[in-house]
């Protein structure tokens, strides 16, 4: 009785609620959580007087936020099927605006060494677990609300953690001067540390809203006019075939080869989301543009391009893969974005072709959150995708982790050469996404527990 208790937390039993609630409450959740995107607007700051922090060093605190996102996944994923998804989405809004007041009022009075480990802790580790506990949430309720539409929902789903960035970015930095309008954002008039204090209060009160809706279906609700298939890698998505738990998906070869895909997919588009506005600033320059203009032009890049595509990348993905399946979409989007990836570092001396690459990299890492979850749900079954999820999302931790770091250590250890010191990360990156599509081409799901 206990146990069935405990399984129904969460759940709508009474009286079964609209469920495009359920897609309102995840992107106002995943606004607040795709604040970890808008990090390269810290990064120019940071770099200079009082904090004189190498580029590493700004890559370092990124990545670690980024892993302890993943890690704490895999918690939550179990912790949310068991104690119900609104409990687990408000602790996580709780915990990311503790990590971020926490970092603003540890900036206040630190500077150099000091404020590296202060920010790392609290924006790093704490802000990287709030948004670890919150963001399986969407995704595990979503596919039980919408099995008849996966692809759709998990793209909408985390939809909102790429234009999230977009919000962020241009609160941090103020409005691009295309716009007309003259702000100089919250970083140049209230400094740092008071970002970080104002960000923080806004995550808390807005994934307090948003969980009111993170709520699961009763056990037998199904979409009307809607039927579950009976057999294939289908039936698992929407409950009706093999159900695979953790342990049993982790024996699995198909499991392994989604999450180095993963990885190297997450290594690209990581990478250019810490260093584009460093990158883009020394291409420019490169090409003769003078230092403040190219650091304009950088964080319009990063800001309107990268973002935007980012967030419409989750949507388009998402709904082409319903139509083309998973297997050819992952192949696609990876192949893509390793061309993409070769390229860019010769495309960034010109503000158009910067642009470009970063709205085409946006657009194919975008496609990541919506295909990853989706073929989860696909291979391994829809009952217990929040759980396996968090399992193959380790993958998007280790590329947060290599990419990054990487481009920040191949910059650190070429300074003198400007902008060819970013050279090899484009190309390791672009090489990655195409081993990637390789993998994508021998992908076969599991078709039973026994063959696993």
């Amino acid at each position: 009785m206990a146990n069935q208790q405990a399984s129904d937390a969460g759940n709508v039993n009474d009286k079964v609620m609209n469920r495009w609630l359920v897609v309102v409450g995840a992107i106002l959740i995943q606004l607040c959580l795709g604040a970890i995107y808008a990090w390269s607007v810290f990064t120019p700051p940071l770099k200079g007087a009082p904090f004189n922090f190498s580029a590493t060093q700004t890559q370092v605190i990124f990545a670690v936020g980024l892993a302890t996102f993943a890690l704490v996944m895999i918690i939550a994923g179990r912790w949310q099927a068991s104690v119900g998804p609104t409990l687990v989405a408000r602790l996580g809004g709780v915990v990311l605006g503790v990590g971020y007041v926490l970092g603003g009022l540890a900036s206040r009075t630190m500077e150099g060494t000091p404020a590296f480990w202060a920010i790392l802790v609290t924006i790093g580790l704490i802000g990287g677990a709030g948004i670890g506990l919150a963001y399986v949430v969407p995704i595990a309720v979503g596919v039980k609300w919408f099995p008849d539409k996966k692809g759709m929902i998990t793209g909408l789903a985390v939809a909102g953690f790429g234009f999230g960035a977009l919000i962020w970015i241009y609160l941090g930095q103020g409005l691009p001067a295309w716009t007309g309008v003259k702000t100089s954002g919250l970083i140049a008039t209230q400094g740092v540390a008071n970002v970080f204090l104002i960000f923080g209060i806004a995550f808390f009160v807005l994934v307090m809203i948003g969980s009111c809706w993170m709520k699961n279906p009763p056990a037998d609700w199904k979409p009307a006019g809607w039927n579950p298939p009976t057999s294939g890698a289908a039936a698992s998505a929407s409950g009706a075939g093999a159900q695979f738990i953790p342990g049993e998906m982790l024996r699995t070869p198909q499991f392994y080869m989604l999450w180095i895909m993963f990885i190297f997919g997450a290594l690209a588009g990581l990478m250019v989301i810490g260093i584009i506005k460093l990158y883009g600033i020394d291409a420019l320059k490169a090409g003769g543009m003078e230092a403040a203009k190219a650091s304009v032009t950088a964080g319009t890049a990063m800001a309107l391009f990268y973002a935007l595509a980012n967030g419409l990348g989750r949507i388009v993905w998402g709904i082409a893969s319903d139509k083309l399946g998973r297997k050819a979409s992952l192949t696609l989007m990876m192949a893509a974005q390793g061309v993409v990836m070769l390229a860019f570092f010769y495309m960034g001396g010109k503000p158009a072709l910067l642009y470009l690459g970063a709205a085409l990299i946006g657009f194919n890492f975008g496609g990541n959150f919506a295909l990853f979850p989706a073929a989860t749900a696909d291979y391994f079954g829809n009952v217990n995708v929040g759980r396996n999820y968090g399992w193959m999302f380790t993958a998007y931790g280790v590329g947060g982790i290599v990419g990054p770091i990487m481009a920040g250590m191949f910059k650190d250890a070429g300074a003198e050469k400007g902008v060819d010191a970013w050279f090899p990360a484009f190309i390791i990156a672009g090489i990655a996404c195409l081993i990637a599509a390789a993998i994508g081409l021998m992908l076969k799901p599991p078709k039973t527990k026994a063959a696993a």
